[in-house]
């Protein structure tokens, strides 16, 4: 595959309220280990510098961190802001607050008036005067719940010009109602990959019609599978693998992307080869036969 067409434009752009973004972007967790947070093995640093390196080369314009990205011994934020500082002007980062971390790692969950903090440390690891995009990442324990209170504080933050736009992350269609009722939102970031349920696959068809970029994470779900196939792989995404001499992983990101233009990918990863894949996915073109085969649903390995 040639330079020119392993770049995070061959899947287009799409924009984020007046940000243009390729739609190939780079998630920042698995920069600080093997395994998100405090799990796996610390990564190198001067690794994972070269790999936020490489996914600018890539043509990649669009990154996915948060400030409680880190281990004991790395933050996404601060490797982020120590690989691409001075930013290229056309770099959006797009970070996420309501859960935090304290100094020991322990998890806890802001209110609306600590939400200031939050976004002020971020800018402080990021060494910016504002942030691109902020998503308001919604607990699981809040999913049926109002989000109207931290929405609104975060808009506050956003006319103050701490923030630029907003968005929201692990939401129900009535909480991103309330939302956009509140300030313009400009992208949903859920969880979703193949065999996501209706309700998650109608929300998605419902941010193309408004408009609004939907962010999916834990595309490529399982596993090891950022590496490639994954025991208990489909046998629907070998196929299709082979046929386009593609990784199951390939496969998963390149689905994901046919599913609508305002589809936005933010596959992450700490090694430069597993990047290089992730944005080559976007060079796939799956057809409409390939797709019915994808979506049928999985029969349990024998």
């Amino acid at each position: 595959m040639s330079p020119q067409t392993n770049n995070a434009a061959a899947a287009g752009t799409w924009r984020l309220g007046d940000l243009t973004v390729n739609r190939v972007g780079f998630g920042a967790m698995r920069l600080t280990g093997t395994e998100p947070f405090d799990a796996g093995v610390p990564r190198d640093r001067d690794q994972s510098i070269a790999v936020l390196r490489k996914a600018i080369d890539l043509g990649v314009n669009h990154i996915d961190t948060a400030a409680f990205y880190f281990s004991a011994t790395r933050s996404a934020n601060e490797l982020i802001n120590r690989a691409l500082a001075p930013y290229p002007e056309d770099l959006v980062i797009t970070t996420k607050v309501w859960p935090g971390r304290d100094a020991s790692g322990a998890w806890w969950w802001a209110g609306p008036g600590q939400l200031r903090g939050q976004v002020e440390e971020n800018l402080r690891q990021l060494g910016r005067d504002h942030l691109d995009v902020v998503n308001l990442r919604v607990p699981p324990s809040r999913r049926t719940g109002s989000i109207g209170e931290h929405f609104g504080a975060l808009a506050e933050l956003r006319d103050a010009g701490l923030i630029r736009h907003l968005g929201v992350s692990n939401v129900t269609s009535e909480q991103l109602a309330e939302a956009r009722a509140i300030a313009p939102v400009v992208c949903v970031q859920n969880q979703f990959g193949l065999g996501a349920p209706s309700e998650d696959r109608e929300l998605l068809r419902s941010c193309g019609e408004l408009g609004l970029a939907f962010v999916p994470f834990s595309a490529i779900a399982g596993s090891g599978r950022a590496a490639g196939s994954a025991p208990g792989e489909s046998e629907a995404v070998r196929v299709v693998a082979h046929a386009h001499g593609a990784s199951p992983a390939q496969i998963r990101l390149a689905w994901t992307l046919r599913l609508g233009p305002h589809v936005l990918a933010i596959p992450g990863t700490g090694d430069q080869d597993h990047l290089a894949q992730s944005v080559a996915a976007g060079t796939l073109r799956l057809s409409e036969e390939e797709m019915a085969l994808l979506d049928a649903p999985r029969t349990a390995p024998a």
